[in-house]
Formats: C-alpha cells, structure tokens, sequence
C-alpha cells in the first residue's frame, strides 16, 4: 500500500463516519432495531440472570415496582432490591440457584413453592404503601412512632376524650 492509496483509505473512513446520522436523527429508509430497554437500571446488563430472576418475581413490568438495583456484596452475589416504596429486599446468588431474602426470611428460588413464598412475600411488603412521615418541632421530618397509625391523606383522627378534673373532697 502506498502512501497515497492510504490517505485515500482514510478519507473514504472519514466521510463514512461523519456521514452516519447522529443519535437525535432518525433515518428512516433505512431500517434498524430500535431497542426499547432502558438503561434505567444498568447493573442488569452486567448480571442477565439477575434480570431473569426479576422478572420471574415481579412480571416483566417490573420497572414500575422498582426504584433502584444496588450491588452490596462481591461474593456471595447480592443485590439490594428497593421497591418503588423505599422498602428493600436482597437476592443472593449462589452456584444452584438464587436465594431471594425478604424481611429477613430466606427463600431458595429453585424450589417452585419457595418462590412463590417469596412472590407472595414481595407483594405483601409492597402492600405497605410509601411510609409517611411527621413534620418535628425542628422543621425536618420523622416517621411516625411504632405502633402509632397514621390516618390517610385527607382524614383527621378522633380528638381523644380526657376526663374531667375531679376536686378531692374537703
């Protein structure tokens, strides 16, 4: 190869490249698959299986659900699964199968009634709903005391009865 042929090579290069439409451009006489995964969640192109499993355990649509995919751990695998109501859960990957733990109960994917203990418990903790919080003295927020109940939006509580002061006797 000479040196004129390889410029010339480099010039046919070139307008190949800047002639290609950009990513805003949408050529559409030419056909080309457009793909409809988004890159919302990009720990899933790493881990496949991951996706799978998700999948299996929340549908496809699984993306409405889900508000994060964290990796915590190298080894054993484990991800940390936050639902669209900031409650967590994890699945663990191991050499048969994964282990999914919800609340702090272990189920092993690979028996058929496991998974679907943990189908069933990963809906139950959706369930919950999002946790409302409670304005402090301070201008900040806390969640509500354990074991207190909050109303729903809208709904004030019963104003509580107090008893009526008694005078001691004289």
């Amino acid at each position: 190869m000479t040196k004129n042929e390889f410029k010339e090579k480099i010039r046919t290069l070139v307008k190949q490249v800047y002639s290609k439409p950009t990513s805003d451009e949408v050529d559409l006489d030419n056909p080309s698959p457009i793909s409809l995964e988004s890159d919302r969640f990009p720990v899933l192109t790493k881990f496949p299986t991951l996706k799978d499993t998700i999948v299996k355990l929340l549908t496809d649509q699984y993306e409405l659900f889900i508000s994060d995919i964290e990796w915590v751990a190298p080894r054993p695998t484990t991800f940390r699964i936050i639902l669209s109501n900031d409650q967590p859960f994890y699945l663990i990957y191991t050499d048969r199968s994964w282990i999914g733990k919800v609340e702090g109960k272990k189920y092993y994917l690979l028996n058929l009634s496991e998974e679907q203990n943990c189908i069933e418990a990963i809906a139950r903790i959706l369930a919950y709903g999002i946790r409302v919080t409670q304005p402090t003295e301070t201008g900040g927020e806390s969640a509500p005391p354990a074991g207190e109940a909050t109303p729903p939006a809208g709904e004030t509580p019963p104003a509580e009865e107090t008893p009526a002061e008694e005078t001691p006797p004289a």
